[in-house]
């Protein structure tokens, strides 16, 4: 009688501590989360950055709330037309269009493209105040806006002061968004932390410091 019971209850215990089905179905978990994590970079990352040299290329990585509210603070009392560079899922834009500016969205993936211009139709902005393209930024022509809002990544923050100091007028207003320029005084900010933007007047700029010299 024992012995039946010790069997029972050794049975049970092993049962218990190691499951073929559970131990079966991990791998295919674990599978499961590498592709669909591959699927996101895909669909959201990696279109269009065969275009641009690997130093310069940047992840989408969306502007939160509060850094989005900053930028408006920023943009406050100024006119004319804005671009944003990278401009993702078109948040900024959006912005940018809801204080009256005349906006324009560079970026490289097509499906962001492509959902900035549904929301826009869904919110019935016209194509004249917010337009979004598909195209490279580092390779536009720039010189026509006076307000020009990013949000990138410290390490093409460098080759970008070199093209904006080229191509901005003196009264051109440019503010980024969490990284500020390595080489520029700031006129102003807003925020703190991952929220904190930085304001830049291009005339400023101009008086006070030495023109970037290409790396």
């Amino acid at each position: 009688m024992e012995d039946n019971i010790d069997t029972i209850l050794l049975n049970k215990t092993t049962k218990f501590l190691f499951n073929d089905t559970s131990n079966y179905r991990l791998p295919w978990i674990a599978s499961g989360m590498t592709v669909s994590s591959y699927a996101l970079w895909a669909i959201f990352v990696l279109p269009g950055f065969r275009k641009v040299p690997w130093k310069l290329k940047v992840p989408f990585l969306p502007s939160s709330k509060h850094q989005t509210a900053n930028v408006v603070k920023l943009l406050n009392g100024r006119k004319g037309r804005l671009v944003d560079l990278g401009s993702g899922d078109g948040r900024l834009v959006f912005a940018a269009v809801s204080i009256g500016f005349q906006s324009r969205g560079y970026e490289l993936n097509p499906i962001l493209v492509t959902w900035a211009k549904t929301q826009a139709r869904w919110r019935g902005i016209s194509e004249m105040n917010a337009s979004f393209v598909k195209e490279n930024f580092w390779t536009a022509d720039l010189s026509s806006y006076n307000n020009v809002v990013l949000f990138l990544a410290p390490s093409v923050m460098e080759s970008l002061e070199q093209k904006l100091y080229a191509e901005l007028s003196d009264d051109a207003w440019v503010i980024a968004c969490r990284f500020p320029f390595p080489h520029w005084k700031p006129t102003g900010t807003e925020g703190t932390g991952l929220d904190q933007v930085w304001a830049y007047s291009m005339k400023t700029i101009r008086n006070g410091f030495t023109k970037p010299q290409p790396s």
